[in-house]
């Protein structure tokens, strides 16, 4: 084989090296060098100084913070998914029918996604003011919304479900799109009311769209952050200490980069697990 053709068969991987080089600067430098320093104690600039192993993992494992923030975020996640999923399928079926003003009302369900989870959580965080917030004002209470425990965490997870239900909206909306029409008319001259519609036509049509949703919903859920600093930051008590607040406090506030390391690793492995799960189950609820 001579240089020109070995130069004319690798040129279409020439075309790879760009994305290549960037996904090695950004993606994979910084997952090794984080399994890298999981294995080690650092110093105050997060340089590996003793190798321990496994010990940051053991310590975790021993840990009741570490388990709380666990059950915190498990619970934070089935809020934000459902809500946020459950926003966003009500919201494209409404806006499925043409009627006037429709595009205003898809412009405002919509609206959540190009809104910045800081900016959000400053506006949340007057409007549950317990004495100048309009929750208090319009329910007639007097509750310290985000500095209660009872209600912190809660008041997170329906703003951070609130800001994913624009893009759920988006996805939603793609998929009804995609539903034939046709199918909705035999199934009313059959005697289907919109119930049966909706259960046996409209959710199984989804049911694609559903399951890549779901998918996006809970990696994004488990890697929200920018409300809880905002908001609570972890607190009051560890009531709203998710697991990525809880790496950001032991990495730049504890100085623990290599305790926060390996709770990355381990965040990373919950996702993936979930991730494969969910494949694994999907041929058994999604119809293409």
């Amino acid at each position: 084989m001579n240089l020109k053709t070995i130069v004319k068969k690798a040129g279409p991987y020439a075309y790879l090296v760009p994305a290549l080089a960037v996904f090695a600067l950004f993606l994979f430098y910084p997952f090794f060098k984080t399994i890298y320093l999981s294995l080690y104690k650092t110093n105050k600039m997060g340089q590996a100084k003793l190798f321990v192993g496994l010990g940051n993992y053991s310590e975790l494992l021993k840990s009741s913070s570490f388990f709380n923030s666990l059950l915190v975020t498990g619970v934070f996640v089935l809020i934000v998914v459902s809500v946020s999923m459950l926003l966003g399928l009500m919201g494209a079926v409404l806006c499925n029918k043409t009627f006037p003003g429709i595009r205003i009302f898809s412009t405002a369900y919509a609206l959540p996604m190009a809104i910045a989870s800081s900016s959000a959580a400053m506006i949340f965080k007057i409007m549950l003011h317990p004495s100048i917030g309009i929750v208090n004002k319009v329910l007639g209470l007097n509750i310290n919304w985000i500095s209660d425990p009872r209600y912190a965490l809660v008041c997170v997870a329906l703003l951070t479900a609130w800001l994913n239900s624009g893009i759920n909206f988006l996805y939603f909306s793609a998929g009804l799109s995609n539903i034939d029409e046709t199918i909705y008319e035999r199934a009313s001259v059959d005697g289907a009311n919109s119930f049966h519609r909706f259960f046996y036509l409209t959710l199984p049509g989804l049911s694609p769209i559903m399951f890549y949703t779901l998918v996006v919903n809970i990696i994004q859920a488990f890697q929200s952050f920018g409300q809880v600093k905002v908001l609570t930051q972890g607190g009051p008590g560890e009531s709203t200490n998710l697991i990525v607040y809880s790496i950001y406090r032991d990495a730049f506030f504890n100085y623990r980069f290599g305790s926060a390391a390996a709770q990355s690793v381990i965040l990373f492995i919950i996702i993936m697990i979930l991730t494969l799960c969910m494949f694994r189950l999907e041929k058994k609820g999604v119809n293409y």
